[in-house]
């Protein structure tokens, strides 16, 4: 089972976290995030247990205790939805990605507007 684990101290190490949930059984991994640019905790991670009944009885022990000099969060971590990417990284699928979303024939310039610039066009040119 996968836990989250969230206001972790920012100086808590993988391996205290490891510790902290071994009390309770066979921990297979203890995962804390950090920021991509500046290298520090985000003060949140995941520990991931192989036996549910001990990761179970770990969240109902630890939720809301002290750990670290912080008071954590402990639950169980949610699947998170998957998003649809293509090669550069934007999603596809979205109607909202380029300007400003909507209808798709509203983001070209004049949108139906367009069928009305060439009616007057032929108006002008029978005129003449």
């Amino acid at each position: 089972m996968n836990i989250f684990v969230a206001k972790l101290n920012f100086k808590t190490s993988e391996d205290a976290l490891r510790r902290l949930f071994e009390g309770y059984g066979e921990v297979s991994s203890a995962k804390i995030i950090m920021d991509r640019d500046t290298g520090r905790s985000k003060g949140y991670g995941f520990v991931e247990m192989t036996d549910d009944e001990a990761a179970r009885q770990a969240i109902a022990d630890l939720n809301d205790q002290e750990f670290d000099e912080r008071v954590i969060v402990v639950k169980e971590a949610e699947e998170r939805p998957r998003r649809r990417r293509d090669d550069f990284g934007f999603d596809r699928g979205r109607r909202d990605n380029f300007r400003g979303g909507g209808d798709r024939r509203d983001n070209f310039r004049g949108g139906d507007r367009r069928d009305n610039f060439r009616r007057d066009d032929r108006d002008r040119d029978r005129r003449y």
